[in-house]
């Protein structure tokens, strides 16, 4: 009796096994066809957006990128306008343009994968913070923001970094430049075949440095100004908890004026850091064409700007920047809300 006993427990707890196994199993579904068509429309949502925003002011990013890396002793213009008269004059309309292909070509993925990321993250960040107790029912707040969008920004950039440093190259190369990177491909392979693989990488820890406060900040304050609106209703700007475009592109543009000027130095340092190992950047960023920028690392970059052009060097390009990024990440943001309105896909973050 004593055995059958043992044997009837054993059989008991294999079937209970069994059946919490089969309990798990159901529990870890592949993702449904539903959540993956989600994903694909939030990552589309993210490159329009990322697309759309870039190509309205194409123009002031080539402008800010030849001012970043400006030869200092050979200034041809200083501000926005008669830079842009200059590049008008000197290469076109098209001039006004040059670059912006290979800058799509790297914006539309890195936009897709950073809105994408923020969800997540955010989702993510906002579930451990509810673990702790007496936050089972809180919500996001502009820290836990931040943080989610410098994950974000960390995950776009390194996924994307290598389109970054070749748009720059395109976008800084001109008709006279000694010779030619005939597009995106060409310009990846005389890298690769030139400089070596990590070259295709210079510059990405300020890049990644400067991510941090520019992303992060962006998010934070454009979803935090918008939750506070919502819910204080100042000045009549919310109508059935709803709030409108143009009000939305005001709240882009405070997120990315905030971002862009703490992070604008490591901008600078990370576009001068790409041009090193460049045999023809001395045609371009430097005085006497004798031999081009060498940096042994980031902190070098910062000093030897500082000390031969000053500080003020570290926000050369600001000006056509700031009036870039202002409707810039205004655009992105609207776009990529009303493509997703228009897709369908829901923005609930704090579920």
């Amino acid at each position: 009796m004593a055995s059958e006993d043992v044997v009837g427990k054993t059989s008991a707890t294999i079937a209970n096994l069994a059946e919490e196994a089969k309990i798990a199993s159901e529990g870890v579904k592949a993702p449904s066809r539903h959540a993956l068509l989600s994903i694909c429309k939030s990552l589309v949502a993210g490159g329009v957006a990322g697309g759309v925003s870039r190509t309205a002011v194409a123009p002031l990013e080539r402008l800010k990128i030849l001012l970043q890396v400006q030869n200092p002793h050979a200034i041809k213009y200083n501000g926005t306008i008669q830079g842009l008269k200059y590049i008008w004059r000197t290469e076109g309309f098209r001039g006004l343009f040059k670059g912006n292909g290979t800058n799509c070509a790297r914006i539309v993925p890195n936009s897709a994968v950073k809105f994408f990321s923020y969800e997540e993250a955010s989702k993510g960040i906002l579930w451990l913070h509810r673990q702790q107790p007496g936050n089972e029912d809180a919500e996001l707040t502009p820290l836990l923001r931040l943080g989610a969008g410098a994950c974000a920004g960390i995950i776009a950039m390194s996924a994307t970094y290598p389109m970054d440093l070749v748009r720059g190259r395109l976008t800084v190369q001109t008709d006279k430049s000694p010779s030619q990177y005939r597009g995106i491909a060409h310009a990846l392979r005389t890298v690769l075949r030139e400089e070596g693989p990590r070259a295709l990488y210079k510059g990405w820890l300020p890049s990644v440095i400067g991510v941090v406060p520019y992303v992060g900040l962006n998010f934070a304050v454009y979803e935090s100004l918008k939750d506070w609106l919502i819910k204080s209703r100042p000045f009549g700007l919310v109508e059935d908890a709803e709030l409108s475009v143009t009000t939305k592109l005001a709240c882009g543009a405070a997120a990315g004026t905030v971002g862009q000027t703490v992070a604008y130095p490591l901008d600078v340092i990370r576009r001068r850091m790409q041009m090193v190992g460049w045999k023809d950047a001395a045609s371009v960023v430097t005085a006497d064409g004798k031999s081009g920028l060498e940096y042994t690392g980031m902190i070098d970059a910062f000093r030897k700007t500082v000390r031969y052009e000053g500080v003020g060097a570290l926000y050369k390009g600001l000006v056509p920047n700031s009036v870039k990024v202002v409707p810039s990440i205004a655009i992105a943001f609207v776009s990529y809300e009303m493509v997703k309105d228009l897709l369908g896909v829901e923005m609930r973050i704090s579920d």
